[in-house]
């Protein structure tokens, strides 16, 4: 599930370019952010400014402006057709996009440094978390972030304290039930269940 990333004390020129490419385009491409890299910084600083829009979101009761700030949040448009039950919290956002129609129930949890694409009438129940992002197992690589992003296809159904892991496709029609934990991808028109979550039966 994760890449193992080597231990490297001295950057080489390969990592040295890397490091001049924008932090979060290189998140979006799905390469791993080691420990030295100069632009780290960035990540943390980002979450300070969306977790502000968060507290503002989060106290909102008004439908429209809870949409307003999440467009903020994410840079894009929400659609007057979508519903969040805050709180909703969100590492990033930026990388986060939400189609037409969209319920998001109360306290969920959105990781999107490695993107998060939620499509047309998704149902999300409450408590769920999408984590875009992971860490290498070897411990001395642990604080290096590995990101894969999340796809969640048309009139999908995420149950409530349901897990979705990183680099996951949840398929169109499907339903990820209540507490499963996804670490495969899930294929259209199927229920899944459980820990790790398995295919319990065609829809």
């Amino acid at each position: 599930m994760f890449d193992y990333v080597e231990a490297h004390p001295i950057i080489d020129s390969t990592e040295a370019k890397m490091n001049k490419t924008d932090i979060f385009e290189r998140l979006r491409n799905g390469e791993t952010i080691t420990v030295g890299d100069s632009q780290n910084y960035r990540m943390r600083e980002a979450s300070y400014a969306t977790k502000k829009l968060l507290i503002e979101m989060n106290n909102s009761s008004d439908p429209a402006e809870i949409r307003d700030l999440l467009s903020r949040i994410t840079d894009s448009p929400i659609d007057e057709s979508v519903a969040v039950f805050t709180p909703l919290y969100i590492n990033y956002g930026k990388h986060t996009t939400i189609g037409k129609n969209v319920f998001i129930n109360f306290n969920c949890t959105f990781l999107d440094l490695g993107g998060i694409i939620i499509e047309d009438n998704v149902l999300i129940g409450p408590n769920v978390s999408i984590l875009s992002e992971g860490h290498p197992v070897s411990p001395e690589n642990r604080h290096s972030l590995v990101p894969e992003s999340i796809h969640i296809k048309k009139n999908a159904w995420i149950g409530a304290g349901a897990t979705i892991l990183q680099g996951i496709t949840i398929g169109e029609n499907s339903v990820v039930a209540a507490g499963a934990v996804v670490s495969k991808d899930v294929p259209d028109n199927t229920i899944v269940g459980g820990i790790p979550a398995k295919i319990i039966k065609a829809i």
